[in-house]
């Protein structure tokens, strides 16, 4: 048990148990007991002019480091500032946690007109989170934190936001310590859908890998680029999901010259993503198709697209087992590098031609508008 306020409870929750060392913040009054613990356990702040900055940082943070990504702003309009970066976060499942103020716990919901205070704040935060919480007390922060951190690492990663006003941040008590919020164990799926997709797989002439950013997200490109190259797959990478494997592969393909790969494409193998283009593009994917589906998320298996085996799975663990089934059918199939990279030359003009040109701007009017000429062309 240890006698500790609130604030420098959830510096030290942040540094020595969820091993946090950057917190991209703007500082306020509300939440000023939290700022000052940053001294203390050497948490890097990186203080921005607005949340909506604080907030995207954290998102892209998370995406090149692979670590969550902290933002810190005060309640009310700060929170709601840094909704539109939490939207693109939820969108894009990155793991982001987002620390907030509240106004003194005694008055939250009475309306009085405080500084900063807005109704429903939990409630309001939640349609871009997958999980809000709030603390009233110091003794409650190790559970808010342990439980924020648990739910941005299971199932799909979306951001989490955590709460406390600021009397409970400059109030003391003594807390028990809690040994942080565990990595969840990564799950394979059913082995009896990872060998019927395999199968499928393996009597494919023409199979399609569709990736999205749940590769990303699982860091699997390993796996996924395992499983492309035995079966000799293109794999159509989304816009969440460019950089699964290089661009300068053979088998790697983009949306555009996705358009032309299913037109032959026998079984489609989509992982990690909602695999919402074929559903809703001008080129919608005719019903009927063998499609596979793997994704964390079983809310996201046959919403857009009806699916002949849906395998609940992470990317990585999931790949990895499906890489491991097709070993064992021994497949083996002769390169088609050089059609990949037909299909890819083809899509350059396809991607021209569907860029809108602009009409010719007069010399007058690009100089009334001060535009350099190369941006009106």
């Amino acid at each position: 048990m240890t006698q500790i306020s609130g604030g420098h409870l959830v510096g030290k929750y942040l540094k020595e148990v969820e091993r946090v060392d950057t917190v991209f913040c703007i500082s306020g009054g509300h939440i000023e007991a939290i700022l000052d613990s940053f001294t203390e356990y050497r948490i890097r702040a990186i203080d921005v002019r607005h949340e909506q900055a604080a907030a995207y940082m954290a998102d892209g943070y998370a995406r090149t480091t692979g670590k969550p990504g902290v933002c810190l702003v005060v309640p009310g309009p700060g929170l709601l500032n840094a909704t539109a970066a939490l939207s693109t976060a939820y969108a894009c499942n990155s793991p982001v946690i987002c620390v907030t103020g509240q106004i003194q716990s005694d008055l939250i919901e009475f309306g009085r007109g405080l500084l900063h205070e807005i109704p429903n704040q939990l409630g309001m935060v939640r349609s871009v989170t997958k999980h809000a919480e709030r603390a009233i007390t110091p003794e409650e922060i190790p559970g808010l934190v342990d439980r924020a951190f648990t739910e941005l690492r299971s199932g799909r990663v979306r951001p989490v936001e955590i709460e406390m006003p600021p009397d409970t941040l400059f109030a003391t008590g003594e807390v028990r310590s809690l040994p942080g919020a565990e990595l969840p164990e990564r799950s394979a799926g059913d082995p009896d859908l990872i060998v019927r997709a395999a199968e499928l797989l393996a009597g494919a002439q023409k199979p399609l890998i569709w990736s999205g950013g749940g590769v990303l997200g699982a860091e699997a490109w390993d796996e996924l680029r395992e499983v492309a190259t035995v079966l000799q797959a293109p794999v159509v990478m989304t816009s969440n999901g460019k950089g699964a494997i290089s661009d300068r592969d053979p088998l790697a393909q983009n949306i555009v010259a996705a358009v032309e790969l299913v037109k032959d494409a026998d079984v489609i193998f989509a992982v990690g993503t909602r695999f919402v283009d074929p559903s809703t593009s001008v080129w919608k994917l005719q019903e009927g198709r063998t499609v596979i589906q793997m994704d964390i998320d079983p809310e996201e298996i046959g919403r857009n697209y009806p699916v002949t085996v849906g395998i609940e799975a992470d990317a990585k663990a999931g790949l990895s087992a499906l890489a491991a089934e097709l070993k064992r059918l021994n497949v083996s199939r002769p390169s088609r590098t050089v059609a990949g990279s037909n299909v890819r030359a083809s899509a350059v003009p396809m991607r021209a031609r569907s860029r809108v040109v602009a009409a010719p701007v007069s010399s007058a009017a690009t100089a009334r508008l001060r535009v350099p000429r190369a941006f009106t062309r």
